[in-house]
Protein backbone atom coordinates (compact mmCIF):
# COMPACT_ATOMS: atom_id res chain seq x y z
CA UNK A 1 0.00 0.00 0.00
CA UNK A 2 1.08 3.56 -0.72
CA UNK A 3 0.16 6.12 1.95
CA UNK A 4 -0.02 9.75 0.82
CA UNK A 5 -0.20 12.92 2.88
CA UNK A 6 -1.82 15.57 0.69
CA UNK A 7 -1.64 19.32 1.38
CA UNK A 8 -4.49 20.38 -0.91
CA UNK A 9 -4.79 23.82 -2.55
CA UNK A 10 -7.30 24.94 -5.22
CA UNK A 11 -4.59 25.11 -7.92
CA UNK A 12 -2.22 22.35 -6.84
CA UNK A 13 -1.43 19.78 -4.17
CA UNK A 14 1.82 19.03 -2.38
CA UNK A 15 2.12 15.36 -1.49
CA UNK A 16 4.47 13.25 0.63
CA UNK A 17 4.18 9.49 0.18
CA UNK A 18 5.68 6.22 1.32
CA UNK A 19 5.46 2.73 -0.18
CA UNK A 20 4.81 0.43 2.78
CA UNK A 21 6.27 -2.59 0.94
CA UNK A 22 9.55 -1.13 -0.28
CA UNK A 23 9.92 1.73 2.22
CA UNK A 24 10.42 4.21 -0.63
CA UNK A 25 9.76 7.84 0.30
CA UNK A 26 8.94 10.68 -2.07
CA UNK A 27 7.55 14.17 -2.50
CA UNK A 28 5.83 15.82 -5.44
CA UNK A 29 3.93 18.93 -6.37
CA UNK A 30 0.96 18.13 -8.63
CA UNK A 31 -0.90 20.77 -10.61
CA UNK A 32 -4.66 20.58 -10.95
CA UNK A 33 -6.12 18.80 -12.70
CA UNK A 34 -3.92 17.24 -15.38
CA UNK A 35 -0.84 16.32 -13.32
CA UNK A 36 -2.90 14.98 -10.42
CA UNK A 37 -5.10 12.84 -12.68
CA UNK A 38 -2.03 11.47 -14.46
CA UNK A 39 -0.23 10.63 -11.18
CA UNK A 40 -3.16 8.79 -9.59
CA UNK A 41 -4.02 7.16 -12.91
CA UNK A 42 -0.52 5.65 -13.06
CA UNK A 43 -0.92 4.28 -9.53
CA UNK A 44 -4.21 2.70 -10.56
CA UNK A 45 -2.65 1.19 -13.69
CA UNK A 46 0.06 -0.41 -11.54
CA UNK A 47 -2.60 -1.98 -9.34
CA UNK A 48 -1.42 -0.16 -6.21
CA UNK A 49 -3.58 0.15 -3.09
CA UNK A 50 -3.57 3.80 -2.06
CA UNK A 51 -4.66 5.69 1.06
CA UNK A 52 -4.74 9.49 0.88
CA UNK A 53 -5.03 11.78 3.92
CA UNK A 54 -5.93 15.46 3.60
CA UNK A 55 -7.45 18.23 5.65
CA UNK A 56 -11.12 19.11 5.18
CA UNK A 57 -11.51 21.46 2.23
CA UNK A 58 -14.48 23.00 0.44
CA UNK A 59 -12.94 22.88 -3.04
CA UNK A 60 -12.02 19.23 -3.53
CA UNK A 61 -15.16 17.50 -4.79
CA UNK A 62 -13.55 16.61 -8.12
CA UNK A 63 -10.55 15.13 -6.29
CA UNK A 64 -12.80 13.05 -4.04
CA UNK A 65 -14.66 11.74 -7.09
CA UNK A 66 -11.35 10.90 -8.77
CA UNK A 67 -10.14 8.82 -5.82
CA UNK A 68 -13.54 7.14 -5.53
CA UNK A 69 -13.42 6.26 -9.23
CA UNK A 70 -10.02 4.61 -8.76
CA UNK A 71 -11.26 2.93 -5.54
CA UNK A 72 -8.55 4.63 -3.47
CA UNK A 73 -9.13 5.21 0.24
CA UNK A 74 -9.54 8.83 1.29
CA UNK A 75 -9.25 10.07 4.88
CA UNK A 76 -10.49 13.57 5.67
CA UNK A 77 -8.94 15.16 8.77
CA UNK A 78 -10.07 17.90 11.12
CA UNK A 79 -8.04 20.94 10.06
CA UNK A 80 -8.01 22.46 13.56
CA UNK A 81 -6.83 19.18 15.13
CA UNK A 82 -4.10 18.80 12.49
CA UNK A 83 -2.96 22.36 13.14
CA UNK A 84 -2.72 21.69 16.88
CA UNK A 85 -0.31 18.80 16.25
CA UNK A 86 2.19 21.01 14.41
CA UNK A 87 5.23 21.55 16.64
CA UNK A 88 7.56 23.69 14.57
CA UNK A 89 6.98 27.40 14.15
CA UNK A 90 7.94 27.18 10.51
CA UNK A 91 5.15 26.27 8.09
CA UNK A 92 5.51 25.28 4.44
CA UNK A 93 3.50 23.14 2.04
CA UNK A 94 6.14 20.41 2.15
CA UNK A 95 6.06 20.31 5.94
CA UNK A 96 2.25 20.23 5.96
CA UNK A 97 2.22 17.23 3.63
CA UNK A 98 4.90 15.50 5.71
CA UNK A 99 2.91 16.15 8.89
CA UNK A 100 -0.20 14.56 7.40
CA UNK A 101 1.83 11.54 6.33
CA UNK A 102 3.42 11.14 9.76
CA UNK A 103 0.04 11.37 11.50
CA UNK A 104 -1.32 8.58 9.29
CA UNK A 105 1.72 6.37 9.87
CA UNK A 106 1.59 6.91 13.64
CA UNK A 107 -2.16 6.30 13.91
CA UNK A 108 -2.83 9.86 15.16
CA UNK A 109 -4.65 11.20 12.11
CA UNK A 110 -7.79 13.09 13.32
CA UNK A 111 -10.22 11.53 10.87
CA UNK A 112 -13.72 13.01 10.69
CA UNK A 113 -17.09 11.72 9.51
CA UNK A 114 -17.82 12.48 5.85
CA UNK A 115 -21.41 12.36 4.54
CA UNK A 116 -22.39 10.32 1.50
CA UNK A 117 -22.69 11.85 -1.97
CA UNK A 118 -26.52 11.85 -1.83
CA UNK A 119 -26.39 13.67 1.50
CA UNK A 120 -24.11 16.35 0.06
CA UNK A 121 -26.30 16.82 -2.99
CA UNK A 122 -29.41 17.33 -0.85
CA UNK A 123 -27.51 19.94 1.15
CA UNK A 124 -27.11 21.85 -2.11
CA UNK A 125 -30.91 21.95 -2.38
CA UNK A 126 -31.14 23.48 1.10
CA UNK A 127 -28.42 26.03 0.46
CA UNK A 128 -29.82 26.95 -2.97
CA UNK A 129 -33.27 27.62 -1.54
CA UNK A 130 -31.80 29.56 1.38
CA UNK A 131 -29.78 31.81 -0.95
CA UNK A 132 -32.79 32.34 -3.19
CA UNK A 133 -34.85 33.46 -0.19
CA UNK A 134 -32.09 35.89 0.80
CA UNK A 135 -32.03 37.33 -2.72
CA UNK A 136 -35.81 37.75 -2.68
CA UNK A 137 -35.62 39.52 0.67
CA UNK A 138 -33.10 42.01 -0.74
CA UNK A 139 -35.37 42.69 -3.71
CA UNK A 140 -38.39 43.20 -1.45
CA UNK A 141 -36.42 45.59 0.76
CA UNK A 142 -35.52 47.72 -2.26
CA UNK A 143 -39.16 47.88 -3.32
CA UNK A 144 -40.10 48.90 0.22
CA UNK A 145 -37.64 51.78 -0.05
CA UNK A 146 -39.20 52.92 -3.34
CA UNK A 147 -42.65 52.88 -1.73
CA UNK A 148 -41.49 54.71 1.40
CA UNK A 149 -39.92 57.45 -0.72
CA UNK A 150 -43.37 58.05 -2.20
CA UNK A 151 -45.09 58.11 1.19
CA UNK A 152 -46.52 54.58 0.97
CA UNK A 153 -46.00 52.53 4.13
CA UNK A 154 -47.79 49.19 3.95
CA UNK A 155 -45.29 46.76 5.56
CA UNK A 156 -46.38 43.17 4.74
CA UNK A 157 -49.58 44.43 3.12
CA UNK A 158 -47.45 45.74 0.26
CA UNK A 159 -47.20 42.18 -1.10
CA UNK A 160 -50.93 41.53 -1.10
CA UNK A 161 -52.83 42.13 -4.36
CA UNK A 162 -54.07 45.57 -3.30
CA UNK A 163 -50.60 46.63 -2.11
CA UNK A 164 -48.99 45.35 -5.31
CA UNK A 165 -51.44 47.34 -7.43
CA UNK A 166 -50.73 50.46 -5.37
CA UNK A 167 -46.99 49.97 -5.82
CA UNK A 168 -47.34 49.56 -9.58
CA UNK A 169 -49.58 52.63 -9.86
CA UNK A 170 -47.06 55.02 -8.25
CA UNK A 171 -45.91 57.79 -10.57
CA UNK A 172 -42.10 57.70 -10.61
CA UNK A 173 -39.26 59.30 -12.53
CA UNK A 174 -38.08 57.34 -15.62
CA UNK A 175 -35.15 55.49 -14.06
CA UNK A 176 -36.96 54.90 -10.76
CA UNK A 177 -39.83 53.42 -12.78
CA UNK A 178 -37.39 51.19 -14.65
CA UNK A 179 -35.91 50.06 -11.35
CA UNK A 180 -39.38 49.22 -9.99
CA UNK A 181 -40.23 47.23 -13.10
CA UNK A 182 -37.00 45.21 -13.02
CA UNK A 183 -37.31 44.52 -9.30
CA UNK A 184 -40.90 43.33 -9.65
CA UNK A 185 -39.88 41.00 -12.47
CA UNK A 186 -37.04 39.63 -10.34
CA UNK A 187 -39.43 39.19 -7.42
CA UNK A 188 -41.85 37.15 -9.52
CA UNK A 189 -39.05 34.98 -10.93
CA UNK A 190 -37.50 34.32 -7.51
CA UNK A 191 -40.88 33.54 -5.96
CA UNK A 192 -41.56 30.93 -8.64
CA UNK A 193 -38.15 29.30 -8.20
CA UNK A 194 -38.49 29.25 -4.40
CA UNK A 195 -41.90 27.59 -4.64
CA UNK A 196 -40.44 24.95 -6.96
CA UNK A 197 -37.56 24.27 -4.58
CA UNK A 198 -39.94 24.13 -1.61
CA UNK A 199 -42.04 21.49 -3.35
CA UNK A 200 -38.94 19.41 -4.07
CA UNK A 201 -37.90 19.75 -0.42
CA UNK A 202 -41.32 18.64 0.85
CA UNK A 203 -41.28 15.64 -1.50
CA UNK A 204 -37.90 14.61 -0.12
CA UNK A 205 -39.10 14.96 3.48
CA UNK A 206 -42.07 12.67 2.75
CA UNK A 207 -39.59 9.89 1.94
CA UNK A 208 -37.75 10.25 5.26
CA UNK A 209 -39.21 8.84 8.45
CA UNK A 210 -36.74 10.70 10.69
CA UNK A 211 -37.56 14.10 9.20
CA UNK A 212 -41.29 13.47 9.51
CA UNK A 213 -40.85 12.52 13.17
CA UNK A 214 -38.81 15.65 13.89
CA UNK A 215 -41.54 17.77 12.31
CA UNK A 216 -43.91 16.76 15.11
CA UNK A 217 -42.00 19.17 17.35
CA UNK A 218 -43.69 22.61 17.43
CA UNK A 219 -41.89 25.15 15.26
CA UNK A 220 -40.00 22.58 13.17
CA UNK A 221 -40.93 22.57 9.49
CA UNK A 222 -39.67 20.49 6.55
CA UNK A 223 -36.62 22.69 5.97
CA UNK A 224 -35.36 22.56 9.55
CA UNK A 225 -36.10 18.85 9.95
CA UNK A 226 -34.32 17.85 6.73
CA UNK A 227 -31.34 20.12 7.41
CA UNK A 228 -30.93 18.70 10.93
CA UNK A 229 -31.06 15.12 9.65
CA UNK A 230 -28.55 15.73 6.84
CA UNK A 231 -26.00 17.58 8.97
CA UNK A 232 -26.12 15.28 12.00
CA UNK A 233 -26.09 12.16 9.82
CA UNK A 234 -26.68 9.69 12.63
CA UNK A 235 -27.28 10.24 16.37
CA UNK A 236 -24.86 7.41 17.18
CA UNK A 237 -22.00 9.85 16.51
CA UNK A 238 -22.84 11.74 19.72
CA UNK A 239 -23.10 10.57 23.32
CA UNK A 240 -25.21 13.41 24.73
CA UNK A 241 -26.95 16.68 23.98
CA UNK A 242 -23.91 18.74 24.97
CA UNK A 243 -21.96 17.26 22.08
CA UNK A 244 -24.79 18.19 19.70
CA UNK A 245 -24.69 21.80 20.93
CA UNK A 246 -20.92 21.91 20.50
CA UNK A 247 -21.06 20.34 17.03
CA UNK A 248 -23.59 22.91 15.82
CA UNK A 249 -21.65 25.83 17.32
CA UNK A 250 -24.34 26.65 19.90
CA UNK A 251 -22.11 26.07 22.94
CA UNK A 252 -20.20 29.00 24.46
CA UNK A 253 -16.48 29.28 23.87
CA UNK A 254 -14.50 28.78 27.07
CA UNK A 255 -11.16 30.19 28.18
CA UNK A 256 -10.56 29.04 31.74
CA UNK A 257 -7.44 28.66 33.81
CA UNK A 258 -6.98 27.76 37.46
CA UNK A 259 -9.83 29.09 39.53
CA UNK A 260 -10.91 31.53 36.81
CA UNK A 261 -13.64 30.37 34.46
CA UNK A 262 -14.61 32.55 31.52
CA UNK A 263 -17.38 31.70 29.04
CA UNK A 264 -17.61 33.77 25.88
CA UNK A 265 -19.98 33.93 22.93
CA UNK A 266 -21.06 30.79 21.11
CA UNK A 267 -18.31 29.17 19.07
CA UNK A 268 -20.18 29.21 15.71
CA UNK A 269 -18.02 26.29 14.59
CA UNK A 270 -20.85 24.21 13.18
CA UNK A 271 -23.06 24.42 10.12
CA UNK A 272 -24.27 28.02 9.84
CA UNK A 273 -27.45 27.15 7.94
CA UNK A 274 -28.67 24.65 10.57
CA UNK A 275 -27.81 27.10 13.35
CA UNK A 276 -29.85 29.83 11.60
CA UNK A 277 -32.81 27.49 11.05
CA UNK A 278 -32.78 26.33 14.67
CA UNK A 279 -32.90 29.92 15.92
CA UNK A 280 -35.85 30.66 13.61
CA UNK A 281 -37.68 27.47 14.60
CA UNK A 282 -37.08 28.11 18.31
CA UNK A 283 -38.77 31.50 18.03
CA UNK A 284 -41.85 29.81 16.54
CA UNK A 285 -41.83 27.35 19.45
CA UNK A 286 -41.64 30.25 21.91
CA UNK A 287 -44.73 31.83 20.36
CA UNK A 288 -46.75 28.60 20.37
CA UNK A 289 -45.68 26.81 23.57
CA UNK A 290 -46.41 28.36 27.02
CA UNK A 291 -43.50 26.58 28.71
CA UNK A 292 -41.06 27.75 26.06
CA UNK A 293 -42.45 31.30 26.21
CA UNK A 294 -42.04 31.41 29.99
CA UNK A 295 -38.46 30.14 29.76
CA UNK A 296 -37.62 32.60 26.98
CA UNK A 297 -38.87 35.71 28.78
CA UNK A 298 -37.20 34.63 32.01
CA UNK A 299 -33.87 34.39 30.16
CA UNK A 300 -34.49 37.58 28.20
CA UNK A 301 -34.98 39.61 31.38
CA UNK A 302 -31.75 38.28 32.90
CA UNK A 303 -29.43 38.00 29.87
CA UNK A 304 -31.08 39.82 26.98
CA UNK A 305 -33.15 38.66 24.02
CA UNK A 306 -30.21 37.66 21.81
CA UNK A 307 -28.79 35.23 24.34
CA UNK A 308 -32.29 33.95 25.09
CA UNK A 309 -32.89 33.17 21.40
CA UNK A 310 -29.67 31.19 21.13
CA UNK A 311 -30.41 29.33 24.36
CA UNK A 312 -33.80 28.25 23.07
CA UNK A 313 -32.21 27.16 19.78
CA UNK A 314 -29.79 24.99 21.74
CA UNK A 315 -32.68 23.51 23.72
CA UNK A 316 -34.49 22.73 20.47
CA UNK A 317 -31.40 21.03 19.01
CA UNK A 318 -31.10 18.80 22.09
CA UNK A 319 -34.81 17.93 21.91
CA UNK A 320 -34.51 16.93 18.25
CA UNK A 321 -31.42 14.85 19.01
CA UNK A 322 -33.17 12.83 21.72
CA UNK A 323 -36.32 12.43 19.62
CA UNK A 324 -34.17 10.99 16.85
CA UNK A 325 -32.03 8.83 19.11
CA UNK A 326 -34.97 7.36 21.06
CA UNK A 327 -37.32 7.12 18.08
CA UNK A 328 -39.88 9.39 19.79
CA UNK A 329 -42.32 11.88 18.37
CA UNK A 330 -43.02 15.10 20.28
CA UNK A 331 -45.81 13.64 22.41
CA UNK A 332 -43.54 10.80 23.54
CA UNK A 333 -40.82 13.37 24.18
CA UNK A 334 -43.10 15.21 26.58
CA UNK A 335 -44.11 11.98 28.33
CA UNK A 336 -40.73 10.32 28.75
CA UNK A 337 -38.27 13.19 28.22
CA UNK A 338 -36.64 15.52 30.76
CA UNK A 339 -39.99 16.58 32.29
CA UNK A 340 -41.12 13.03 33.12
CA UNK A 341 -42.20 12.75 36.75
CA UNK A 342 -42.78 16.46 37.25
CA UNK A 343 -46.06 17.63 38.83
CA UNK A 344 -48.77 17.50 36.22
CA UNK A 345 -46.99 14.87 34.12
CA UNK A 346 -48.31 11.45 35.06
CA UNK A 347 -45.97 9.65 32.67
CA UNK A 348 -42.44 8.46 33.28
CA UNK A 349 -40.95 8.29 36.78
CA UNK A 350 -43.49 8.79 39.57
Amino acid sequence: MIIIGCDYHPGFQQIAFVDMETGELGERRLGHREEAEQFYGELKARGQAVRVGMEASGHARWFERLLSQYQFELWIGDAAAVRSKRVRKQKTDRQDAQLLLNLMLEGRFPRIWVPEADNRDLRQLLWHRHRMVQMRTRVMNQLHVLALNEGVRRKKALWRPAGRCELESLVLAPWASRRRQDLLELLDQLTGKIQELSRALEEEVEKREVARRLMTHPGVGPLTALAFELVIGTPARFRCGKQIAGYLGLAPAEESSGDRRRLGHISKQGNSLVRFLLVEAAQVSVRSQPQWRSKFFHLAMRRGRKIAKVTMARKLAVHLYWMWRKGWDYEQMKQFGPHAGEPGNRHGVQ
